[in-house]
């Protein structure tokens, strides 16, 4: 099944799965497809070689940061954060959950 035959997510959504504690399928209430392809995605943006993770972990050690949030902050922003970016790191520590 080609793209064009999914519909369109509604406005203001990724067309991921669902984030609540929904009981039904895991592609929730829109096509598997879409399903399938988000969940493609999204391991290849994690999914590095081992030295791009090595790279990536050191530079977030020294910017205070953990893996997770300094890979993400370059997914999200398409740039990598400098330790002289107090505000940005102050802004994603802020985030985090206690």
């Amino acid at each position: 099944m080609d793209d064009a035959q999914v519909p369109p997510p509604a406005s203001g959504h990724n067309g991921g799965p669902a984030l609540d504690d929904y009981e039904g399928p895991p592609w929730g209430e829109g096509h598997i497809y879409r399903y399938v392809c988000w969940r493609r995605a999204h391991r290849a943006a994690w999914r590095k070689p081992r030295d791009i993770q090595l790279f990536r972990l050191e530079k977030a050690e020294k910017a205070g940061l953990t893996y997770e949030e300094y890979s993400l902050e370059i997914m999200e922003r398409g740039r990598h954060i400098q330790p002289d970016d107090a505000e940005t790191i102050a802004r994603i520590k802020a985030r985090r959950k206690r």
